[in-house]
């Protein structure tokens, strides 16, 4: 069962994490990513392609679909703790 809840939760944070990376991506604008901070459009796109592939692996091997709504709460949990992290990470750096 802690499978559900950790593999749950890191597919919310992952997928979330993915969606920066390829809408920048495939706007053919640079972004930062673990390979660089100013990573192409390309790398962006397989960065946030890869990130949702790991997010669906973790789907997959959690068995979510013996608790879709713990799972599904898990997922959006994780979401918006990795939306809420970047949205003050991104808007903090570029005051200073």
């Amino acid at each position: 069962m802690w499978q559900l809840y950790v593999y749950s939760f890191l597919a919310g944070v992952i997928g979330a994490n993915g969606v920066p990376h390829f809408v920048k991506g495939i706007s053919g604008e640079k972004f930062q990513t673990p390979f660089g901070k100013s990573s192409s459009a390309v790398v962006n796109v397989v960065w946030g392609w890869l990130n949702f592939v790991v997010a669906g692996l973790l789907l997959y091997f959690g068995n979510v679909h013996q608790h879709l709504l713990r799972a599904f709460s898990l997922v959006v949990i994780g979401a918006l703790v990795i939306a809420l992290v970047l949205a003050y990470t991104w808007s903090s750096t570029g005051k200073k």
